[in-house]
């Protein structure tokens, strides 16, 4: 009889919420004291100079039209984002009959961290987010040059860093620390700066 009465019961459940009953963890969002938002200068750990500048501008823009948290100077800010790019990969994988590179790989992979400026402490931390593109050379028709495939990887990278600040955990996944270990190292930059690269510091709005 009690196992005829629980079946009753699921099948009453069931017939009133059908295909819609299901496990929904409930979004682990900004803490409520969090309002406003500074990007701390990006930190490039990478051999290649002046990336954090280009990618400061494209995640900037990205919070900009996103438009849920306004970006202000530090100093003003409930809440800090803090980008590392930690690793800068080109690897060709394609080749011609003179072994000429014919296409390449570029991975570019960050860490992202959430800091509550108040309490001077680390929310979160989500490691190995990863923008990449393959792509013809630039000798071919329909080719990109390095510079330009970086460009398409910020526009990957910027939307991921946004939606992981604004609709919290789970919202994106970094790839495995396996995945990045086996390829290639960064490749060199082909000339040093005369001086070090100041980092982009977001203008105050």
């Amino acid at each position: 009889m009690r196992k005829l009465s629980l079946w009753l019961v699921a099948s009453a459940l069931a017939a009133c919420g059908g295909p819609e009953i299901g496990y929904r963890p409930a979004p682990q969002l900004l803490p409520s004291n969090i309002q406003k938002l500074a990007i701390r200068p990006i930190v490039n750990k990478t051999q290649q100079f002046g990336l954090e500048d280009k990618l400061a501008l494209a995640v900037r823009d990205e919070f900009l039209r996103d438009a849920r948290y306004p970006l202000t100077p530090e100093n003003e800010a409930n809440g800090i984002v803090w980008i590392n790019i930690t690793r800068y990969i080109l690897t060709p994988i394609q080749y011609d009959a003179t072994l000429a590179p014919t296409n390449y790989k570029l991975r570019i992979i960050i860490d992202l961290q959430m800091i509550d400026r108040a309490s001077n402490q680390m929310l979160w931390e989500e490691k190995n987010l990863e923008g990449a593109m393959s792509y013809p050379a630039s000798t071919l028709t329909g080719g990109l040059t390095e510079e330009q495939a970086r460009e398409q990887i910020w526009s990957i990278l910027a939307p991921m860093i946004v939606k992981r600040v604004v609709n919290g955990f789970g919202s994106v996944t970094g790839t495995s620390e396996r995945r990045i270990t086996g390829d290639a190292p960064s490749t060199a930059p082909n000339a040093q700066p005369d001086k070090p690269l100041q980092p982009v510091v977001p203008a105050p709005y």
